[in-house]
């Protein structure tokens, strides 16, 4: 049993002392329940190599799912939507907390915000929100919030864990730029029948019937991307609306790209497997932009088009649920939303109808990004997380942590400074913002410190401003977070001394003046030495600002 998983099983096993204890040593909140401490330090310690903030869990694939789920000691069987939802609630909740009996008192913006993070839909009242809400909790009650009993209290010997790591760093063994082999998949660049009646059609053929046809091995990554073929065509119509099938390098870097969404693009066949799907689909999809301006050419496409439009209302209305129950995921509500029009009967196999669907879905996606950068929260809470944010970087990841907890969670942090606000009747003195700090406290933000506290109070004084509770003069000011290292002290000393020594001269000059010339002149350039005085005075000032910063 290797260091990570003796630590690993000393925290399955810890008690809330102990646990603390651990906490402490690695600069974690120590509040919280014993199961929450436990989450907490296998996801920042164990499994620190993984993205678990709530858009990396959304980028998580199934198959590490289970692992990492393994790994906290909870149940890992279930769909990826199940699996997903669980470790989000495992992560982010007290299973003795959020209870379905405790939601009667959840306002409606919690339950939406839960709505969002379970992957639920998020229209409807109040009402139909909680039950969505309690819905979830109540499939996914003793699955979540305390491990296993066996990890808690073995018999015997503790069960060593193997522990994941992200795929993407064994996938990065493979060189990008290895040459794509003669054999590849050969597909012909258009397959027509003539019929009778003149009418030119298109037969789709599947992967397998191409890869019989073409003298190329059948490897197992090429198997399981025949079996994906639906989510890589979807792919390659997302890099088609900017890229450009004759770049090479675009297409490598697409090709590439693939594995982040789990698919083995690892050698030769698959690779060419791919790229002869997406020069397919950009031949189909020059033919859909031009059968999208010309009329139909038989009955047939005459009759599919009078279906679509009949279908147009009820599509267009389904695509906000089809984009919201997907997670965001536009690959996977591209692939939803073409298989709700093949269940209302659309012939996709018609460039014409095609072309429309997708444009239908291409204009709902534009109008969501427009109506996105136009809302005031939105813009708002942008501005928040930059005041926040700003200059991170240099500081320590405890710190770190906590900004990107308080950024995930900025909806509550809004509700908060409103509620203080609403009762300070326009005010945001030293009172108020103590009152945001030790609100955050308890909640397990360790915010009260020289780092973060001004940024904390600094944001909050935004939302009061934005919101209309206090002047937006009223909004503390913080400083511009200048660093420096401890090599560049004695270089800011050694100016110190510069400026010193040359207000020093300045002023026995003054004097030396003041004895050889006359009173009026003396009087001006007495004044004029006087401003250089104070400009050397004020590049002092900075410099020992700069320095007490970076202390």
């Amino acid at each position: 049993m290797n260091d990570a998983q003796a630590l690993l099983s000393e925290l399955h096993q810890a008690r809330l002392d102990r646990l603390k204890e651990i906490c402490a040593e690695h600069g974690l909140s120590r509040s919280g329940s014993v199961e929450v401490l436990r989450a907490r330090l296998i996801a920042d310690i164990v499994l620190s190599h993984w993205d678990l903030s709530d858009e990396g869990q959304a980028k998580l694939l199934n198959a590490d799912l289970g692992g990492i789920l393994a790994v906290f000691g909870i149940k890992k069987s279930g769909s990826i939507r199940e699996r997903k939802q669980r470790l989000w609630l495992h992560l982010n909740h007290d299973a003795k907390q959020l209870v379905p009996e405790k939601l009667d008192s959840a306002s409606r913006d919690e339950l939406h915000e839960l709505c969002v993070k379970l992957d639920l839909p998020r229209s409807g009242a109040k009402q139909a929100l909680l039950l969505r809400v309690a819905g979830v909790l109540t499939s996914q009650g003793g699955s979540w919030g305390s491990i296993k009993k066996s990890l808690r209290r073995p018999r015997g010997a503790p069960k060593a864990i193997e522990i994941p790591f992200p795929s993407d760093e064994e996938v990065e063994i493979v060189p990008t730029t290895e040459p794509v082999v003669e054999t590849e998949i050969i597909i012909p660049e258009e397959v027509i029948v003539e019929q009778e009646t003149n009418e030119v059609e298109i037969i789709e053929h599947t992967p397998a019937e191409f890869v019989e046809e073409a003298p190329t091995e059948l490897t197992e990554a090429l198997m399981e991307i025949e079996n994906r073929v639906a989510e890589v065509d979807s792919l390659c119509r997302d890099f088609l609306v900017v890229g450009d099938v004759s770049d090479s390098d675009d297409v490598s870097a697409f090709v590439g790209s693939l594995v982040e969404h789990g698919l083995p693009v690892v050698d030769a066949p698959s690779r060419s497997f791919v790229r002869q799907r997406l020069m397919n689909l950009d031949r189909l999809a020059k033919e859909e932009r031009d059968a999208m301006h010309a009329g139909p050419g038989s009955w047939r496409e005459k009759e599919a088009l009078r279906r679509f439009e009949d279908a147009r209302s009820a599509l267009r209305d389904s695509l906000p649920e089809i984009i919201v129950g997907n997670a965001g995921d536009m690959v996977k509500a591209r692939m939803a939303f073409e298989e709700t029009a093949r269940t209302a009967g659309l012939d996709l196999r018609l460039p014409s109808i095609s072309g429309r669907l997708h444009a239908l879905f291409d204009l709902q996606i534009s109008l969501d990004e427009e109506i996105a950068a136009t809302d005031p929260r939105t813009a708002r809470r942008t501005r928040v997380i930059r005041i926040l944010q700003h200059g991170a970087v240099h500081l320590p990841p405890s710190a770190r942590r906590t900004l990107d907890r308080l950024e995930r969670n900025i909806g509550g942090f809004e509700q908060l400074v409103e509620a203080i606000l609403e009762k300070s009747e326009g005010g945001y003195q030293e009172s108020q913002q103590a009152l945001v700090i030790r609100f955050l406290e308890k909640k397990g933000y360790e915010v009260n410190n020289a780092e973060l506290r001004p940024r904390v109070v600094a944001a909050a004084g935004v939302i009061g401003a934005e919101l209309g509770h206090i002047s937006p003069a009223d909004v503390p000011r913080i400083a511009p977070g200048i660093h420096v290292s401890d090599t560049e002290v004695d270089s800011i000393i050694a100016d110190l001394k510069r400026l010193a020594n040359h207000f020093k001269a300045d002023q026995e000059e003054v004097i030396e003046v003041d004895e050889d010339i006359e009173l009026a002149e003396s009087v001006a350039d007495a004044a004029d030495r006087v401003a250089a005085a104070r400009s050397s005075i004020d590049g002092v000032d900075d410099l020992l600002a700069r320095l007490r910063i970076s202390r």
